[in-house]
């Protein structure tokens, strides 16, 4: 039986800020299986983004077995991992500057 999703304290307000900009976002983080946290859509592009919590140690930081799983079977396409929001906006292709002023 799968354990019930987890999510790093810093996906709420990552999900948040790219919201704000404009980004469409939907959370994959209880599908599970190594599958990344988050699926973005901007500017009609289409990224997922692995969140991961920038204040915890670097071992903490690390893929689980699944998401390395995940990320080896999906070699060459873009699966980006960001700890804070202003690397989200940047993965997907979001002006930063312009973000900062409508938020």
């Amino acid at each position: 039986m799968r354990r019930a999703a987890r999510i790093d304290s810093n996906q709420v307000e990552v999900v948040r800020v790219l919201r704000a900009a404009g980004c469409k976002v939907k959370s994959l983080a209880a599908v599970g299986d190594g599958l990344p946290d988050l699926l973005v859509g901007y500017r009609r592009r289409l990224s997922l983004l692995e969140v991961k919590d920038g204040c915890k140690v670097n071992s903490k930081q690390r893929l689980t077995d699944d998401e390395q799983k995940f990320h080896d079977e999906w070699e060459g396409y873009p699966i980006f991992i960001v700890s804070n929001p202003i690397r989200a906006l940047i993965v997907v292709g979001v002006d930063v500057e312009v973000a900062r002023c409508q938020m």
